[in-house]
């Protein structure tokens, strides 16, 4: 991938998950009939589910592809990439890609896709995964349905849907959960998935920063003054459930692991490279997402990365600013995850 093509060339792609039921459908029906002026192409992976309102679809001037394949595994990466090549023929015809997969599906390989193929990966970027959850029933799945954890996981935003059907402490409860699994997604509590389209598309979520505007407790003294943010951004004050002053209990989830790691001293390309290589090589089914902003020495230019499982994708985002802080920060969302092994990694490649 060559420094000069910048990641806004790239068609966004969105990829929607979520349980069977959790309103997945309601919100694509919402993005595709709202007056956002944007074209959107919305490849949909049925599979026992309620098809998407095509009046509605032909309405609102898009288009949808379906997969033939109801299972998601390696035929769906075969169609995703013929789909997507047959769509970047029609130049100019799309603003962005939503690919909805199924309810029972896990979303690595539909995210792997955007990695693994060089013609998919030059022409579009991932540009969130966005899980739609159900309130009441969230709790159930994630003690019977390991899709469902998954999902949470894997997820850049949640939408905690269906909030009308709990009360405030079921709510508060069941967001402390999806703390427990993944402290890094962007929650946001919606009732029939109604949410500015901004807080789901066109997250650029390969920028860590907006991984990091929540900035939970991991973050919390280094230095950067986002306990003065809260004062500012009342409309998050109730997704912040997660924090200590609010009195309420934090799960961690036994299966489940997050782990942040940051410096401030620069890193040593020729060190890092072969030790995350070797990382998601070996201990890559553990890792389901890794993600960073990365400093390396002698280099002008912020490093973006991300992984899902052994598949490592990344470029030069763009120069540093006068001023800014050239910390390293990265993310690993896994099961199990080998975290004093991977602490001491970094430690490793520090320059």
């Amino acid at each position: 991938m060559s420094s000069e093509q910048t990641q806004t060339e790239k068609l966004p792609v969105t990829v929607l998950t979520g349980y069977l039921g959790a309103g997945k459908t309601t919100l694509l029906n919402r993005i595709l009939s709202e007056p956002h002026g944007k074209k959107y192409a919305v490849i949909v992976n049925e599979f026992g589910e309620i098809g998407i309102d095509n009046e509605l679809v032909v309405g609102a001037d898009e288009e949808v592809f379906e997969m033939n394949n109801g299972c998601i595994c390696c035929t769906v990466r075969g169609d995703l990439i013929r789909i997507i090549e047959g769509l970047m023929r029609r130049k100019g015809k799309f603003d962005a890609i939503i690919v909805e997969t199924t309810g029972l599906a896990d979303p690595a390989p539909v995210a792997q896709t955007f990695f693994v193929d060089e013609n998919v990966g030059r022409r579009t970027k991932l540009d969130a995964v966005v899980t739609v959850a159900d309130a009441k029933w969230l709790k159930d799945r994630l003690k019977d349905a390991p899709e469902a954890k998954n999902q949470i996981a894997f997820a850049d935003v949640i939408l905690l849907n269906k909030t009308d059907l709990v009360t405030e402490a079921e709510l508060r409860e069941v967001e402390a959960r999806i703390r427990g699994i993944n402290p890094y997604a962007k929650v946001h509590a919606t009732e029939r998935c109604r949410v500015p389209l901004g807080d789901v598309l066109d997250r650029n979520a390969f920028d860590l920063d907006r991984i990091l505007d929540i900035e939970p407790e991991f973050l919390q003294g280094n230095g950067r003054d986002h306990q003065h943010d809260h004062d500012h951004h009342h409309e998050h004050d109730h997704h912040d459930h997660g924090h200590e002053h609010h009195g309420l209990k934090h799960y961690h989830d036994e299966e489940m692991q997050s782990l942040s790691l940051k410096t401030d001293k620069p890193l040593d390309p020729d060190k890092f490279f072969p030790w995350i290589q070797n990382l998601v090589a070996t201990d890559g089914p553990s890792i389901l997402r890794c993600k960073g902003i990365l400093a390396f020495k002698d280099d002008p230019d912020r490093f973006v990365f991300q992984g899902v499982h052994m598949i490592l994708d990344g470029d030069h985002q763009r120069p540093w600013k006068d001023g800014e802080k050239r910390d390293s920060r990265l993310v690993f969302i896994g099961r199990e995850l080998p975290e004093d092994k991977i602490r001491k990694g970094f430690e490793s490649v520090v320059g």
